[in-house]
């Protein structure tokens, strides 16, 4: 068995099959994101919709450990906030930065969004 099959079968099939459904209806910022980081563009491989653990990431590049989420409406409420922040202090205990936009940043900020992903790409750590 080859080491992506290993880590294929310990992802749930439920949250598999979520990552999948979830890349056939992206939202038009998660598609403009997915364009921006895509092929290499930033000189690192993203996955779009990655399962990892319990959560499903918008998008992530394993080799700087960088998740980048990308958040609707219903993430600006109470619950949302609080689901986000829970989320995101478990991915931090993972090892993994977490970069989060609205979709109406993405849409309407597209340029300074595109900055801050880079950077977040090329900047060390300290």
């Amino acid at each position: 068995m080859t080491s992506a099959d290993q880590r294929l079968r310990r992802v749930p099939p439920r949250l598999r099959a979520l990552a999948r459904a979830m890349r056939g209806r992206q939202s038009d910022a998660e598609t403009k994101i997915w364009w921006l980081v895509r092929n290499r563009n930033l000189d690192v491989k993203f996955r779009r919709q990655h399962p990892l653990g319990r959560y499903v990431l918008d998008f992530y590049c394993p080799e700087l450990r960088l998740a980048i989420e990308v958040d609707g409406r219903q993430h600006l409420e109470a619950d949302g906030l609080a689901g986000d922040a829970a989320r995101t202090e478990s991915l931090r205990r993972q090892g993994i930065r977490v970069v989060r936009f609205t979709n109406h940043e993405v849409l309407m900020e597209f340029d300074a969004v595109a900055e801050a992903i880079w950077l977040a790409c090329h900047t060390e750590l300290e």
